[in-house]
């Protein structure tokens, strides 16, 4: 049963993370990879609030559901180092290396913030 849920919090996390790069895209047409940077910042966040809010809970698998189902479908690694690879091939190297740079940072405040937000 775990597994089963771990799957469909993963494809609510993909969904959710698609949405936000159509929203992106839609208003802002851009090779810029905000909704990526978005996506993987909220799923640090969510990440922190669940390792600090979830535990304890009676059913121990819902920090698993959540936490490697969902925010391991919203977030995504490779596309964290597969955009700016692309924008360095297309001659943006400065801002490649400012996300490859901030996005960890960025997902450690969020994840900090998450945690907070818990206790």
């Amino acid at each position: 049963m775990t597994l089963f849920l771990v799957s469909m919090a993963g494809a609510l996390g993909c969904i959710v993370r698609y949405v936000l790069e159509y929203l992106a895209r839609s208003r802002h047409p851009t090779s810029r990879p905000w909704a990526t940077v978005a996506a993987n910042a909220l799923g640090c966040g969510v990440a922190g609030w669940a390792s600090y809010r979830l535990t304890g809970v009676l059913d121990t698998n819902l920090r698993t559901v959540v936490i490697t189902g969902f925010c391991g479908g919203l977030t995504t690694f490779s596309s964290a180092f597969a955009i700016p690879a692309i924008l360095a091939r297309e001659h943006h190297v400065k801002y490649s290396i400012a996300l490859v740079a901030m996005t960890p940072v960025l997902c450690i405040v969020a994840f900090v913030v998450g945690v907070n937000l818990g206790h």
